[in-house]
């Protein structure tokens, strides 16, 4: 009868561990700043990267100098972090691919039930689009 009592006490503690969130946050709830969510486009190669980290959202805007910036929302659907990389690529208002060296493929991490923010601002004015790329770590 005690066997049976403490299986199910380490069982439901368990449970409840397995249901823990280790993520908890604070914002304001009356927002000043106004987001600028843009409709994108997903290509999505690799399905394991998009089962763990999902792009929530695009916010674009301008900087004074009349560079566009871009802010990208990630947010990671599995208890355990998880390390990607990302890649900006940049492009005119004909379509064409700026060539940079400045944009590189920068790597990061992102912990368990995290939203996070990957950003980055074009390197000319002439950018007016752009594409990010994610990438699994190995």
């Amino acid at each position: 009868m005690i066997k049976t009592k403490l299986a199910a006490i380490s069982a439901i503690a368990l449970l409840m561990a397995g249901c823990h969130n280790p993520m908890n946050s604070v914002e304001n709830a009356q927002k000043e700043g106004q987001r600028n969510m843009i409709a994108d486009q997903r290509v999505v190669n690799d399905m394991g990267l998009n089962r763990s980290v999902y792009v929530a959202g695009v916010n674009t805007g301008m900087t004074p100098g009349g560079f566009l910036k871009v802010q990208v929302e990630l947010f990671n659907r599995t208890r355990s972090f998880h390390r990607f990389s990302y890649h900006f690529e940049w492009f005119d208002e004909n379509g064409m691919q700026i060539d940079n060296v400045v944009s590189a493929t920068v790597p990061d991490q992102i912990e368990g039930g995290e939203s996070k923010f990957v950003s980055a601002v074009a390197p000319t004015p002439a950018c007016r689009d752009f594409r990010l790329k994610l990438l699994e770590a190995h």
